[in-house]
């Protein structure tokens, strides 16, 4: 691999965000007994996972923030070069980000929130560009079954360039009334593990993806082996997994965790707080803009599995002998999905085998 196009040096150095993570992480498990006042209690155990869980009344629920990053900036770059106007399906990924993140931990989402910050007001003068981020945004929320509750829409001048929008939102999800959330405790030795095919890049990785572009002749234009150019593969709709894990929830499946698959790539099949080893057997096919950046910018596989998700948007965990059950929910969901592996006793490493591959604990450290 050339030593220059690695995730860091595209400008996503994960060492500094996850050395900040681990010592905001610190500091919020401080104000937990905040929420005694509110006849409430923190879940801790959920913190450094994808989604915080808390308990009110009897009930918990779950809360996160997502930002969507790059993903804009490339729509931005696209529409200017194509006339396309894509901030559709850039909106509806916001919201996948935020509904996916959510469901980790066994919440269905109730309310999304949404966050349009840009450079200047007149960035919404562009009506259609606006018609179709709102477009976006609600169909987002239709497909997680959530209610847009409302959101914010600042004006950041020197902060945000003129001609960009930053996208983020939050949401609040629900853990259906008789399930445990899934924080990883419930997992052991013999789990199996189903991995969920992706759409594409879905919403982490877009900084590489942006690197590999300005190396092509053509740049965003690039036309794949398919055809279709790499910017509009780029920026195919994430998938929003809400329908399979409902009806998961609902089949009575002894579902143990979780892993949303987005920045650390593979390396978040270990993200649960626990000390086992998680073997990868089988691995799903790799869609092709993914495969494009790789071979563009001339990632190793330790690369290119340890930052993108190289065909996976989800992981399910489950007791021995129910794997081929997710897989069938999957498929009657409208998703594809394999058994890929299993959990075993050892020390907390994802070996993938059909690579040779193995991610250490150490490079993995959220908490």
């Amino acid at each position: 691999m050339s030593n220059h196009n690695s995730y860091k040096d595209a400008g996503v150095d994960y060492d500094v965000l996850d050395a900040l993570k681990r010592d905001a992480l610190k500091a919020a498990l401080s104000t937990s007994p905040a929420l005694q006042q509110h006849l409430g209690t923190a879940n801790d155990g959920s913190r450094g996972g994808s989604a915080f869980v808390f308990d009110i009344a009897g009930r918990s629920f779950a809360m996160v923030q997502e930002c969507l990053g790059t993903k804009s900036v490339i729509a931005r770059h696209f529409q200017q070069l194509t006339g396309q106007n894509r901030f559709g399906d850039v909106a509806y990924d916001a919201v996948s980000a935020i509904s996916n993140d959510l469901i980790t931990v066994g919440a269905l989402p109730v309310v999304i929130n949404a966050y349009f910050a840009v450079g200047t007001a007149e960035w919404f003068d562009d009506h259609n560009r606006s018609r179709a981020l709102i477009e976006g945004w609600t169909r987002g929320c239709r497909d997680s079954g959530a209610v847009w509750g409302g959101g914010e829409t600042p004006a950041l001048p020197r902060l945000i360039a003129t001609e960009d929008i930053e996208l983020a939102g939050s949401g609040l999800g629900i853990i259906p009334d008789g399930q445990m959330p899934l924080l990883g405790g419930a997992l052991s030795p013999g789990d199996e593990i189903v991995l969920i095919a992706s759409s594409g890049i879905h919403t982490n990785g877009l900084s590489l993806a942006l690197k590999a572009a300005k190396q092509l002749r053509h740049g965003l234009t690039e036309e794949l082996p398919s055809g279709e150019s790499f910017g509009s593969a780029l920026l195919t709709p994430s998938l929003i997994y809400v329908p399979l894990v409902r009806e998961l929830l609902n089949s009575g499946l002894n579902i143990t965790y979780i892993s949303h698959i987005t920045g650390h790539g593979l390396r978040k099949l270990m993200r649960a707080n626990c000390n086992l080893t998680y073997r990868i057997h089988h691995l799903p096919s790799v869609p092709e803009v993914l495969t494009f950046i790789v071979d563009a910018l001339r990632l190793s596989p330790r690369d290119a599995y340890g930052t993108l998700n190289m065909g996976t948007g989800l992981a399910i965990y489950a007791r021995s002998g129910t794997g081929e059950s997710i897989v069938a929910c999957a498929e009657r969901n409208g998703f594809r999905a394999l058994c890929a592996g299993i959990v075993e006793e050892g020390p907390r490493h994802v070996t993938i085998e059909p690579l040779g591959l193995t991610f250490d604990k150490e490079e993995l450290r959220l908490r």
